[in-house]
This record gives structure tokens, C-alpha cells and sequence, in this order.
């Protein structure tokens, strides 16, 4: 199986949006973020990062389609409601490089793509003159209903690419959830890292 990584900005990227609005669809609908996505919330969020001055996305792909992406963009080019905990610890958002998401399908996981992911998007905050890479991922309870029982989280896969949870830093993002009628906050937990 043969999987290739790029990187994509401009007018490249914003050829793939429908491909990696399908992919966040799919990927998102599963555990912790039961996302019930739609193409035309996708077709308003994703465009950012073919717009913004750091824009990037960074693709997986076989021969015929994308199997996986990941992108970022500059936290002082993000949303307020991203920005809001960092603006309120007092730090600058113009050293910051906002990962916005990573999706793998899983028969692509275990092959070392992940990885990829972040030392391309490393590369990338280095590259506009970053200080800190930092992202950040949903906070659900541990008691929540549709929890699986083999559920790993991903904690120690990001320590290991010496990321450091920050629960001093919460953003809320809301969404639907699969199974609810209307949109619901949820905490966003932000992980940082030196560069």
C-alpha cells in the first residue's frame, strides 16, 4: 500500500476543500467527536486555509484519493472563539500556529502518517517564524454512553511528540452531535509545544 505526503497551500489546497470536507464528515462522525457534519458548514469553515497567509494542509494519498489530511494556519489568522483562552492568558497570538485537524481514515493508521503530520506542520510554523505549535481536542466524560470500550486516547501519541496538555487553556466549540437535534458546546483542551 502505497501512501504519499504533500504539502498543499493556495490554489492546490483549495482544489482538495470538497475532498477534505468529506474526509472530516467521515472521520468526525466516530468516537470522541460524533460529528454530524454537513458539505455546506464545511464549504464556510475550511476555506480559511487556503485563504490565510500560513494556510496549510498537509495530504495523504494513494494513486486515486486522499486518505488522510492535516492542517494549520496562524492563531493570530484563527476564529476569536480558538484564539479566546490564549488571548486570556496573556499570550501573543502571533507566535502560536494553530493545528486545526488531523484525519486518517483507519485502515491508513499505524504507518507512521501521523507522525508526518505534525513534523510537516512543524516545519511549516518554523517556516512562518512560529514560536509554539499548539492544538486542540475534545474533552468528553468518561462516563459518556457512547464511549467504546477499547477506546485509546491519543494523549500518548502527542507526549511522544512532546506536546504538553494544557488544561489551563479550555476553548468551547460547539457542534451536533449524531443523535441530537441542535448543536451542543463541548470543551476543547489545548496541547502546546515549544518549537
Amino acid at each position: 500500500m502505497t501512501v504519499a505526503t504533500r504539502k498543499l497551500t493556495g490554489e492546490a489546497l483549495r482544489e482538495k476543500l470538497d475532498d477534505l470536507a468529506r474526509l472530516r464528515i467521515e472521520i468526525f462522525r466516530s468516537w470522541p467527536y460524533l460529528y454530524k457534519g454537513n458539505i455546506a458548514y464545511e464549504r464556510e469553515y475550511l476555506p480559511r486555509y487556503a485563504e490565510g497567509k500560513t494556510g496549510t494542509m498537509i495530504v495523504a494519498e494513494t494513486v486515486d484519493r486522499i486518505v488522510g489530511a492535516s492542517t494549520a494556519l496562524g492563531l493570530d489568522e484563527e476564529d476569536d472563539y480558538i484564539q479566546k483562552p490564549f488571548i486570556d492568558a496573556g499570550m501573543k497570538l502571533d507566535e502560536i500556529f494553530y493545528f486545526g485537524e488531523s484525519v486518517l481514515l483507519p485502515e491508513y493508521r499505524g504507518l507512521g502518517l501521523g507522525v508526518e503530520f505534525f513534523k510537516a506542520r512543524e516545519a511549516a510554523a518554523r517556516a512562518h517564524g512560529y514560536k509554539y505549535a499548539a492544538f486542540c481536542a475534545v474533552e468528553r466524560p468518561l462516563d459518556h454512553p457512547a464511549r467504546p470500550k477499547d477506546y485509546v486516547p491519543l494523549d500518548e501519541f502527542w507526549k511522544k511528540r512532546g506536546y504538553t496538555k494544557r488544561p489551563d487553556l479550555v476553548a468551547k466549540f460547539s457542534w451536533r452531535d449524531i443523535g441530537e437535534r441542535d448543536e451542543s458546546e463541548k470543551p476543547m483542551i489545548y496541547w502546546m509545544k515549544t518549537l
